[in-house]
């Protein structure tokens, strides 16, 4: 039996040129996506003699070459810096979630102690801050200053990121949540056996928008980190791809010989970006279809 699916009455039927208009917006933001992330990832497996040829970033492949991976997987600053940003975004992913995950269920509950207050003072907390030279002076007062912590615990928590949570477990079917009290289920078990088990498309998407931000944040490692031994991987590319210094330990200066072929300083800067983009983009398939899900619902229930 085959089921044809039927347009609403009260919604029109699409015009030629309306869809021919759709298709041409997608095509274009596509092609804004797709062709500088293209041309960095050519660029960073292309030698000197084909930057110069193509004057700049490299849009036609030419004498393609992983020398720039080489050299950045002997380079012992790019590798520390980055297990630093591995280890950074995995230990700041888990923090941040515990303390979100946390203080949202306890402010779901209608019951619980203080909770429209505490909600209100978080929401304060969105407008107004005490801002940076502040937030240094405790941070290194409480010695942070030169310290891996001070890479997680200053912007571990998300206000936003609890609202939307929030907004999910205050939907929870009561009956789910009384019939496990029968059962002699306390908050804890409640929460990991009932409300987070129900809220996984909310879970999934802050998830993986704390792992974003710690993976791509460099901020904070440019106020408490003065050592260059101890910065993360998005650091270095902030000091010496942005800012056009090059790379300790690579000896590419404008352009280095390595057997027959040249390593650019371009290609390696362009090697180290890709890295970058590597883990966003195996992470996000997994994630994708939780998004409209669980930040459109959530938004609209928080």
């Amino acid at each position: 039996m085959t089921i044809i699916a039927t347009r609403p009455p009260w919604e029109e039927r699409p015009t030629a040129g309306g869809q021919t208009a759709k298709g041409g917006v997608l095509f274009v933001v596509l092609a804004a996506v797709l062709v500088p992330l293209y041309s960095v990832v050519l660029t960073s497996l292309s030698d000197q003699e084909s930057i110069n040829l193509a004057g700049g970033m490299v849009l036609v492949p030419h004498n393609l070459t992983l020398e720039s991976y080489r050299t950045i997987f002997t380079n012992s600053l790019i590798v520390h810096s980055l297990l630093v940003s591995v280890v950074v975004a995995l230990a700041g992913t888990a923090v941040s979630m515990v303390v979100t995950v946390l203080c949202a269920y306890g402010l779901s509950r209608p019951r619980s102690f203080g909770h429209r207050t505490i909600l209100m003072a978080l929401v304060v907390t969105m407008f107004f801050g005490g801002g940076m030279i502040p937030t240094f002076l405790v941070v290194s007062a409480l010695g942070g200053y030169d310290n891996y912590w001070s890479l997680i615990l200053p912007g571990a928590v998300s206000v936003f990121n609890i609202i939307v949570m929030r907004g999910f477990f205050v939907d929870t079917a009561q009956d789910l949540i009384d019939a496990a009290r029968i059962d002699g289920a306390g908050d804890w078990r409640i929460l990991w056996s009932v409300v987070i088990p129900t809220s996984r498309a909310v879970v999934a998407v802050i998830t993986l928008f704390y792992a974003v931000g710690y993976w791509n944040s460099f901020f904070n490692a440019l106020l408490y980190l003065p050592d260059n031994g101890k910065w993360p991987l998005q650091m270095i590319i902030y000091t010496y791809t942005l800012q056009g210094n090059f790379i300790p330990g690579t000896g590419v200066t404008n352009g280095q010989h390595l057997g027959h072929q040249a390593l650019a300083p371009l290609s390696l800067q362009m090697a180290v970006v890709t890295l970058t983009l590597i883990p966003i983009l195996l992470a996000y398939p997994f994630v994708q279809r939780h998004f409209v899900k669980g930040m459109l619902i959530g938004a609209i229930k928080g």
